[in-house]
């Protein structure tokens, strides 16, 4: 039997490197593993990638939805794109003849987009179950409003408070950083993202690309009625191996004073919104600084609370760290009433104790969180470690199995109503 013969022309997807803000979600969520990256970007391998789509929604900042129509022999290699500043330009209906693409091919060839192809589903896929879209009652989100090809290229930040959050480790610091916009608009929703520019050169001589931070403060301001917002950043001092390490901008921004000016583009994300739906309720799943998002939704539930007018669902908190000396925020979470939000701790490195991941806190909240995942106005949020995440989806299905639920029925549910959302790294 003769192989299928190879495309004559491709419609190949390439990923914007002066946009693309290097968070890894595309590469995370493709389920071919077409897309790879280096130290410069993050790049897609024609000869795997299959037009399913599944990576344009969850990435913040559009980067990766570019496409170019070509001979196949010419298809952009994965060598070419690591070494890109810019996408090449696309070529022109000439060009294309030239190259012996029939007119009437190109436009049928550049329209055509594959269904959404599903993962594989030999082994058990968390990400089949993340949310692409908002909670339908999400507030609108602004995304790209500074950054390479906005009108605005970037945005002067002054830094207006930087205070250490977490006990000072050997391997770790953790820092919550206020920066102030002034009179310029930066509008941002609990989820969102920024990036912020390190000044210098690479190792290649090149400017340092931006680097993400997810906003840890509520849409009216870090301080209320103010233009600024807040970060949680942690810098780490050692390596796996104990050896000292500095990374770049995570050290920049922990070493900064207040007064200090930097230079921050976006905002990004439209998904990881909280509901504004009064009854929601919301349950929180986050390890280390994956607590900035959560920590934006809880404060603007606990201020909503304060103005005597919102009556909110129940707010639920999963957060998990090696011990508690390693918790950002930890001594404000005791404070917080009990009544507002039910917290459960996870520390996998207490001595004399034995090791508590965030999915065993949630497997003994079993039976709180079957009522939950019953419940349509349930919406629940995922920030933190990579490693994390298949052990939470894993236990919300064993849950919901348990209590008698469909899982496939409740996870479609989730994902298809923007319920459930993975933001890791």
């Amino acid at each position: 039997m003769n192989a299928p013969a190879e495309p004559a022309v491709i419609k190949q997807h390439l990923i914007d490197p002066e946009i693309c803000i290097r968070c890894n979600t595309c590469e995370s969520v493709c389920p071919v593993k077409a897309i790879t990256h280096d130290s410069n970007n993050y790049v897609v391998d024609a000869a795997l990638c299959k037009l399913c789509m599944a990576c344009i929604s969850p990435c913040p900042t559009g980067s990766i939805d570019n496409w170019r129509l070509l001979p196949a022999a010419r298809a952009y290699s994965v060598q070419d794109q690591l070494g890109w500043e810019e996408l090449p330009p696309e070529l022109s209906a000439e060009q294309l003849a030239d190259a012996g693409v029939a007119a009437a091919d190109a436009p049928a060839l550049a329209a055509a987009t594959p269904a959404q192809a599903a993962a594989p589903q030999a082994e058990f896929s968390a990400t089949r179950y993340g949310a692409t879209l908002p909670p339908w009652s999400a507030a609108h989100a602004y995304t790209n409003l500074y950054g390479p090809k906005a009108a605005q290229k970037s945005i002067t930040a002054t830094v207006m408070g930087n205070v250490r959050v977490t006990a000072v480790g050997k391997d770790y610091d953790t820092h919550h950083i206020v920066l102030d916009f002034g009179g310029m608009p930066f509008p941002v929703l609990e989820g969102q993202s920024i990036g912020v520019l390190p000044p210098g050169l690479d190792d290649h001589g090149r400017p340092h690309h931006a680097r993400q931070y997810s906003i840890a403060s509520p849409r009216n301001g870090e301080r209320p009625g103010y233009n600024n917002l807040s970060l949680t950043v942690k810098r780490v001092l050692e390596d796996h191996q104990g050896q000292p390490v500095r990374g770049v901008a995570s050290n920049y921004l922990c070493d900064r004073v207040v007064g200090d000016k930097l230079q921050v583009i976006g905002p990004f994300g439209s998904s990881f919104l909280m509901p504004n739906h009064p009854k929601s309720h919301i349950v929180m799943i986050c390890t280390g600084t994956g607590s900035a998002p959560m920590r934006a939704m809880t404060e603007w539930r606990r201020r909503l609370r304060q103005s005597g007018a919102f009556e909110g669902g129940k707010l639920m908190l999963f957060f998990g760290a090696r011990s508690k000396e390693e918790l950002p925020y930890f001594g404000p979470l005791l404070n917080l009433p009990k009544d507002f939000i039910d917290i459960n701790f996870a520390f996998s490195r207490t001595p004399g104790q034995p090791k508590k991941y965030v999915q065993d806190a949630m497997r003994e909240r079993a039976a709180d969180l079957a009522r939950l995942l019953a419940d349509a106005d349930s919406h629940f949020y995922v920030c933190g470690l990579k490693s994390m995440e298949e052990g939470v989806v894993l236990a919300l299905q064993d849950i919901a199995q348990q209590a008698g639920l469909d899982w496939e029925a409740v996870g479609t549910a989730l994902q298809r109503e923007g319920r459930l959302h993975l933001e890791t790294y």
